[in-house]
């Protein structure tokens, strides 16, 4: 099974915002022997790279007291970043980077080396404690002269993969092999390596062979289950990644006893079962991804004021019950994803609390009652409570404070009472969905002088109880792209060419209201509309003046 391409790019986009210090050296001016600047030189001669994207190879040259992505110590060179540098076709074995012998740090990260294999000759840099070869285009069988760079603590082979293309592999030798000398590995990173072994086995291997192991990532590498408790061997484990791995199996209790876990991520792993709730209550433990198993069921627990979470995403998944009072107590929390899954009840008012809250999405459940004040979580940017059976009105909720929000979606709901005009003033408000309520009143919005600085392209306020004119305000909005007012009770006229005002509006639906459109004798058609995709005014009475 393979991670979803999409998916797949948001988790390496993530991957690299947080684990940056693989990809970065403090560079400082290096005083270079001539003999090592006479080894860069030779190297980048026999490299093949796109001068017009370099900013380091490029800016290489004899007697140079600056060498961009290189770092340096008495005159010799102990680290070079050569990342994203469009470097294409293969390292062979007789380039002079293998000269470099007190080399302990190398990225070739993000470049295209063309479905090369990795040069067994990597095997010379026995110096190395860092190596970064991810998303390289480094194919086929995983040397097992890799398993000679006795001093490695961090290594990432991770890849990215497309159906049908060749990829990295551990068959012969396989993980056991690879990961048998490297006993001082703190960081192992191998996702979309295809390594295809059995729970048991490739646990045993890791807790055996990496004793002081602090981060494992290995996700879409074809692993299965079950996890084994022998993992627990590699007590400094903080992070563990197995995401889009077929393990089939129930997630251990025992992943509770790591008491340096800080994130867990098991997103799209087969996992089946209840999710034991202790887990969730690990004083170290900041994040947690269950998405996307929709065999694994579950409860959130009563959580303490010692928590330590910032994120948890449990969407797509069969978690049920209420929603606990405590989750007020995760004071640290800033992404909080329920969607998707079977929650129920009312929905209690935890936000007050949680003030480092940036994302909450829990659509698609079965709460009930009025949504909760966010006045306290001034960083919200994204609110997503749609399909559930919410009530009441949210002309009370303080919506002027959240002036970071740019995605607000309370559709399919059964919310009543009217629109506040502070929705439409909100300075980031990108996405505004208050689609399939029971929405009454007319749209009134609050009086600007100027909205050229406000970012809203979405705006559906479709199947509600709306009155009243259409503000002609709306057409103000320079980005909006989508706008879908139909299924209302709108009345009065509007005048089909205030929507030229809008440059970027491809999307317009006005039907099935009581207007009247307007068109000047001097007005416009179709082809003044060039940007419009879709333009529904099923119902609308035509008027010329």
């Amino acid at each position: 099974m393979r991670i979803p391409i999409f998916m797949w790019l948001v988790s390496v986009a993530l991957y690299s915002a947080l684990f940056s210090d693989f990809g970065t050296l403090d560079y400082a001016q290096c005083l270079l022997s001539d003999q090592q600047q006479s080894l860069l030189l030779s190297m980048k001669k026999g490299l093949v790279f796109n001068a017009s994207l370099s900013t380091k190879l490029v800016t290489w040259s004899q007697g140079s007291t600056s060498w961009a992505g290189v770092t340096c110590e008495g005159g010799t060179v102990t680290g070079l970043d050569l990342s994203n540098e469009s470097i294409s076709d293969g390292i062979n074995s007789s380039s002079s980077i293998f000269s470099l012998q007190h080399l302990r740090r190398l990225n070739l990260g993000f470049n295209r080396f063309n479905s090369t294999t990795i040069p067994p000759r990597i095997k010379s840099l026995r110096s190395l404690e860092y190596l970064n070869l991810s998303n390289s285009g480094f194919v086929g069988q995983i040397p097992i002269e890799m398993s000679y760079l006795v001093g490695l603590t961090k290594l990432d082979l991770s890849t990215l993969y497309f159906r049908g293309s060749p990829s990295l592999k551990l068959e012969d030798p396989n993980l056991k092999m690879l990961v048998g000398r490297l006993a001082e590995m703190k960081e192992l990173h191998l996702d979309g390596v295809n390594i295809s072994a059995a729970g048991e086995e490739w646990c045993r291997w890791l807790s055996s062979s990496l004793p002081k192991l602090e981060v494992l990532s290995m996700s879409n590498c074809y692993l299965s289950g079950p996890i084994s408790p022998s993992l627990l061997d590699l007590k400094s484990l903080s992070v563990i990644r197995l995401v889009n791995n077929n393990l089939s199996t129930k997630v251990p209790g025992f992943l509770a006893n790591f008491r340096n876990l800080t994130t867990l991520h098991l997103s799209s792993a087969g996992l089946s079962g209840m999710f034991p709730s202790k887990i969730l209550l690990a004083p170290a433990l900041q994040n947690l991804d269950l998405s996307n198993n929709p065999l694994l069921q579950g409860s959130l627990p009563e959580f303490s004021t010692v928590s330590s979470l910032r994120t948890l995403d449990v969407r797509f998944t069969n978690f049920s019950g209420t929603l606990p009072d405590s989750i007020g107590n995760l004071s640290n929390l800033s992404r909080l994803v329920l969607a998707n899954c079977s929650f129920s009840g009312k929905m209690p008012d935890f936000t007050a609390k949680l003030s480092q809250l940036v994302y909450l999405d829990l659509s698609t459940n079965n709460f009930s009652g009025p949504p909760p004040s966010f006045s306290h979580s001034r960083n919200l940017i994204q609110i997503i409570f749609s399909h559930n059976v919410l009530s009441g009105e949210i002309s009370s909720t303080q919506w002027e404070y959240l002036q970071k929000l740019e995605v607000l979606d309370l559709s399919y709901n059964s919310l009543q009472g009217s629109i506040p005009s502070s929705l439409f003033a909100l300075p980031s408000i990108q996405k505004l969905q208050l689609s399939n309520n029971q929405m009454s009143g007319q749209v009134q919005l609050m009086e600007h002088s100027n909205f050229s600085s406000y970012q809203l392209d979405t705006l559906d306020l479709s199947s509600n109880d709306l009155t009243g004119p259409v503000p002609a305000t709306l057409f103000q909005f320079p980005e909006l792209k989508y706008l879908s007012l139909s299924f209302n009770n709108f009345n009065g006229s509007l005048d089909i060419n205030v929507v030229q005002k809008i440059s970027n509006l491809s999307y317009l639906d006005l039907s099935y209201n009581n207007l009247e459109l307007i068109a000047n004798a001097s007005g416009s058609g179709v082809s003044s509309f060039p940007q419009m995709t879709t333009v529904k005014l099923a119902s609308c009475q035509p008027s010329t003046s």
